[in-house]
């Protein structure tokens, strides 16, 4: 593969330094590649972190630290206290506060002088062109559809996008731009992967865990790449894709290109990106299955202690999630089992079943297939596990 051209600064200059911000920076200054010219680029940019989470978190710690002049925000959540394995931008007082305040604080304490714009939003079609205010946008996302939002967004804008992507162990961490300088070819999220997966067969961070130590090396090479884009300076990840395998140490590089469509035809997607990025808790369509409250289950599982009532209490989830928390005496069947139909031999067909997960997105699926299969009298718990712990016992642990 051709290396990649080098890229003109994304940003014009701000005003010359004063004494006290060429001390600060001085460190850049001394770069021959950056220098003075390239700080005040930085001091002028805007550039928009989308997400404030395991990737955004050491995102905005360098971006601020490096001098980006405005720095936004958007994040909707709020800390829970199982961010905080990764989440280092947020801390235990944080917990229960909105993301983009916590995280505005922590930049703050960087340095007071960064701008920063919080946007408590969920993005969405009436929301996305918030991105239009700034010069780059950095996806720290960890859902599908926001990722695919914002790629789109992004590349109706014009605007440049450095993504990255963790689980588990691995990464991956690239630059889209769909209209870069002349002369260099554009390339966007869906040229990687056309279309998100089907909800459900990816496993998200909450369900298959992930490293909190290695969104750091991720997120500072993300940082990196916003810095290379606003400055000028070397040649940003624009048709490449870096993929880290933590547990090896090792980074190898993937080539990617505008993909062509055939005529009267369509691009066959890949295999789906890993990442914190299935939308386990999206709102879902109006059920197909039945609910049951988590309070009902308490009641339902009383009785059924007492002899009355029988019925089965199908978990779902993967195994490893059962050691964070569980409810008691519940069956355990994998989704992929279930799906599969390897594991519908282990759930009794002589009596309901009521099933749980984490949120309750793969319990619906998992009713659907047991009432595919010819199973009747299937529901599944409202909320999943989360709701159990919000409603029933919250000396549990979220997850």
């Amino acid at each position: 593969m051709e290396p990649e051209p080098s890229l003109p600064p994304l940003v014009e200059p701000g005003p010359p330094l004063t004494s006290a911000e060429r001390e600060r920076w001085s460190r850049h200054l001394l770069l021959p590649a950056l220098g003075e010219l390239g700080q005040r680029r930085l001091r002028a940019a805007r550039v928009c972190v989308v997400g404030a989470g395991g990737l955004g978190a050491p995102v905005l710690q360098y971006l601020a630290a490096a001098g980006v002049g405005t720095i936004g925000v958007v994040d909707a959540d709020e800390v829970e206290l199982s961010n905080l394995q990764r989440q280092v931008v947020h801390g235990v007082a944080d917990v229960g506060r909105r993301k983009v305040d916590s995280a505005a604080e922590a930049v703050h304490r960087l340095d007071p002088g960064v701008r920063v714009v919080t946007h408590h939003v969920r993005l969405d079609a009436g929301t996305v062109d918030l991105l239009a205010d700034y010069d780059v946008v950095v996806d720290g996302t960890d859902n599908f559809p926001t990722r695919y939002l914002v790629a789109d967004a992004c590349a109706r804008l014009g605007l440049p996008e450095v993504w990255g992507s963790v689980f588990r162990f691995d990464a991956q961490v690239s630059v889209f731009w769909g209209a870069p300088p002349a002369g260099v070819p554009g390339v966007g999220l869906r040229d990687l992967f056309p279309e998100p997966p089907e909800p459900g067969t990816v496993p998200s961070c909450a369900e298959g865990g992930v490293l909190g130590a290695m969104c750091g090396q991720v997120g500072s090479l993300m940082a990196t790449e916003v810095v290379k884009l606003v400055t000028g300076t070397g040649r940003p990840l624009l048709g490449r894709v870096l993929v880290l395998d933590a547990l090896a140490a090792r980074w190898s590089e993937v080539p990617v290109r505008a993909r062509a469509v055939p005529a009267g035809g369509s691009v066959p997607a890949p295999a789906a990106v890993p990442g914190c990025a299935v939308p386990v808790d999206a709102p879902a369509v109006p059920p197909a299955v039945p609910l049951v409250a988590p309070r009902e289950l308490a009641a339902m599982l009383d009785r059924r202690d007492r002899g009355a009532e029988p019925f089965t209490l199908l978990d779902v989830r993967e195994a490893a999630e059962l050691d964070v928390v569980s409810v008691p005496g519940a069956l355990h069947v994998p989704l992929a089992r279930v799906l599969d139909g390897s594991g519908l031999g282990a759930v009794p067909a002589d009596r309901p079943v009521v099933v749980l997960c984490r949120s309750g997105v793969r319990s619906e699926q998992a009713a659907l297939a047991l009432l595919a299969a010819g199973r009747t009298g299937v529901a599944h718990v409202d909320g999943g596990v989360l709701g159990w712990v919000d409603e029933v016992d919250p000396t549990l642990a979220r997850y």
